[in-house]
């Protein structure tokens, strides 16, 4: 069987992102410009700006993304592009910058859910991997159990009824004096205290999940109690949500009868959290994380995700359009 090689476009918030990888699990080339320092100012991302500086550096992410690769462009087989969710601008410029590579060499377009990207940046972690599994993911747009029956077979069991857990992350920690991006200096903060102030979980029926409970709890203790130790209301923070996601995890288990879970997703990454999880596989589940390169936003999961969209013949064309609610 011939090689297969796919360039995939990541644009989906505030990282440019564009990677060339083999057969869906090897990367050649994985290339990300980030604007977390542009956005730091204003706290959070303001999407015109993201939409703007996307298109200052896509074309040069590109050129780097072939050249690292040691490809000609016309060797690659499809171009996959993340057309949802996401900020509707800054989808639009990767989409469009896609779609004109596609028409100009001739090669099929694949447009890629972000999500489905997400799942996907753990085959390149670990090459083995197949599925079915249950995955968690965690990002600061989405929090969901989805049950991967196959490469394009999902069931979502439970999604975030609010707030996704990133944003909860990142809101908790502007109000709190941290900044932005909040989720990694909650986790650095959280090591420093210990989890020992109670706050109210929210339990929803079934294995949905709201977090604008909790979030809103520490933000109203936080002004009630100005001079609160951070260190420790994080570490709490931390914890609680955490069990939150650990009680719906073990029903999605007791439904399902996986014996495989795989994290995805920017809060994925969290020191914490993975150290609960990897407390399953003493109940015989085994854990899969993807590297911390992965865990956030690139195009080498949007290039994996592509490369089995496309082998299974899950080709767009011309007028596929960005859609930034777009469902798993």
């Amino acid at each position: 069987m011939e090689d297969v090689y796919i360039l995939g476009i990541e644009s989906s918030c505030d990282e440019t992102a564009v990677s060339v990888v083999k057969n869906g699990r090897t990367v050649l080339s994985n290339v990300i410009n980030t604007q977390i320092p542009i956005h730091t100012v204003y706290g959070g991302v303001v999407p015109e700006i993201a939409s703007r500086n996307h298109i200052d550096n896509i074309s040069d992410v590109t050129k780097k993304a072939v050249q690292d690769a040691k490809i000609d462009l016309n060797q690659i087989n499809a171009v996959a592009c993340t057309y949802g969710p996401g900020l509707v601008g800054a989808l639009l410029v990767g989409l469009s910058y896609g779609k004109a590579l596609s028409y100009a060499l001739k090669k099929p377009l694949v447009g890629v859910n972000h999500i489905q990207g997400h799942i996907a940046g753990n085959y390149i972690t670990y090459p083995d991997l197949e599925p079915p599994f249950l995955c968690v993911m965690m990002s600061g747009g989405n929090t969901q159990i989805v049950y991967v029956k196959d490469y394009l077979d999902f069931e979502v069991l439970g999604r975030t009824k609010d707030d996704a857990i990133g944003e909860a992350f990142d809101k908790v920690a502007r109000v709190i004096g941290l900044g932005y991006p909040g989720g990694p200096k909650i986790d650095k903060m959280a090591t420093l205290g210990i989890p020992n102030i109670e706050l109210p979980k929210t339990h929803i029926e079934g294995m949905d999940f709201s977090f604008s409970g909790i979030k809103t709890a520490v933000i109203n203790l936080h002004h009630k109690e100005p001079d609160i130790n951070k260190e420790n209301l994080c570490a709490s923070f931390e914890k609680a949500v955490t069990d939150m996601l650990m009680e719906k995890v073990k029903l999605a288990v007791e439904k399902t009868n996986a014996n495989k879970i795989v994290l995805a997703g920017g809060v994925s990454a969290n020191t914490y959290i993975r150290s609960e999880f990897e407390k399953l596989q003493n109940q015989g589940i085994k854990v899969y994380m993807p590297d911390l390169n992965l865990c956030t936003d690139n195009a080498a999961m949007i290039a994996s995700a592509g490369y089995y969209n496309y082998i299974n013949g899950k080709i767009d064309d011309l007028t596929l359009n960005a859609v930034p609610n777009l469902k798993l």
